[in-house]
């Protein structure tokens, strides 16, 4: 890949690996250094990766430094004073955006991520199986039993609202 196709890269796909780091981290700048750090890592290895092979590259790698994050900060992270979530059902909310949000909060990682990239990033089957390693049914499976529980969870809420 050469420099222009590189910078060609960052004009088109930086905001939607933002988006999707930001959809699982929920924290505006550790979002932006992960996607930093995967267009440092793309750099590095500009070479070895073809141009068609870049988005794909780049949510591959930011995914990857992304669950690198997430799995060192719990290991510093103490349990004293921490507060968790699911124990909580009784948030209000105001429109449907919020829901969605909190549904999709919910869902265990793997779920969140494999729909994310499916339902809001439009990616196939076979894309998103290459970015988390997974293998195409496999990432069917857990888009299914997210879909489910979204519209459990969803569902549930409308005869509370």
């Amino acid at each position: 890949m050469t420099a222009a196709e590189y910078n060609s890269c960052a004009e088109h796909y930086s905001d939607g690996v933002y988006r999707f780091i930001l959809k699982n981290i929920k924290d505006d700048d550790t979002a932006k250094d992960i996607v930093q750090e995967s267009y440092v890592r793309m750099w590095e290895r500009v070479k070895e990766i073809s141009y068609e092979k870049a988005k794909s590259y780049l949510f591959t790698t930011a995914y990857h430094t992304m669950i690198d994050h997430i799995r060192k900060n719990q290991r510093l992270t103490s349990m004293e004073g921490t507060y968790d979530s699911k124990y909580q059902d009784h948030n209000t909310f105001n429109d449907l955006k919020e829901i969605i949000n909190e549904a999709v909060a919910k869902l265990p990682e793997i779920q969140r991520t494999v729909i994310l990239l499916r339902d809001y990033e439009g990616y196939a089957y076979d894309e998103i199986g290459e970015i988390t390693g997974l293998n195409e049914s496999q990432v069917k499976v857990y888009i299914f039993r997210a879909r489910a529980f979204l519209k459990q969870y969803i569902g549930s809420l409308d005869m509370v609202l």
